[in-house]
């Protein structure tokens, strides 16, 4: 009997993590996200005229600009959070004739520091086409996000990487 308490005692602490995983995963899925709003942007460059902070405005005919790939975006939070929605709009619009206009970048780091320091590494695939794209992310505690662009097309002759709306959502 003894053996069976703690077999079962060790087999809690050893899937805690997990269940701890799935518990907030589902309640991820449960909840309605809400909306959060960056307190502080800084990018390593911006095109003039098309500065990072375009990127948070609300709206999708206005864009940050970069010179090129491996440029980013930092995205400060006042208070920690549980981020479990990232939406990107890529390039210079969601209007598919204004999206062509300039570079786009197809895929994005996304670097998420935690409160207490981790950092939390995932890569969005964007598909090369106008309009919002959702990435579930579901990190907890969430203070900064750095997204770096890669993978660029359509960047030919004057034509700068374009990155026309982020949207960042918490658990309601």
């Amino acid at each position: 009997m003894l053996f069976v308490v703690l077999a079962l005692c060790a087999a809690g602490f050893l899937l805690l993590p997990a269940g701890r995983h799935l518990i907030e995963d589902t309640r991820d899925k449960l909840g309605k996200a809400k909306p959060v709003t960056a307190t502080g942007i800084r990018a390593s460059a911006e095109v003039p005229g098309h500065p990072a902070a375009a990127s948070t405005d609300g709206l999708s005919n206005r864009y940050w600009g970069a010179p090129g790939s491996a440029a980013s975006v930092t995205y400060g939070f006042a208070k920690p959070f549980r981020l479990v929605d990232v939406i990107v709009t890529n390039g210079a619009s969601s209007d598919p004739e204004a999206y062509a206009l300039q570079g786009r970048a197809l895929r994005i780091e996304m670097e998420v520091t935690t409160e207490d320091g981790t950092v939390v590494r995932r890569t969005l695939g964007l598909s090369d086409k106008a309009g919002p794209q959702t990435f579930p992310t579901g990190i907890s505690d969430a203070t900064a996000i750095r997204l770096t662009l890669g993978s660029p097309a359509g960047l030919t002759g004057k034509r700068h990487l374009a990155l026309a709306e982020v949207e960042f959502f918490q658990r309601g």
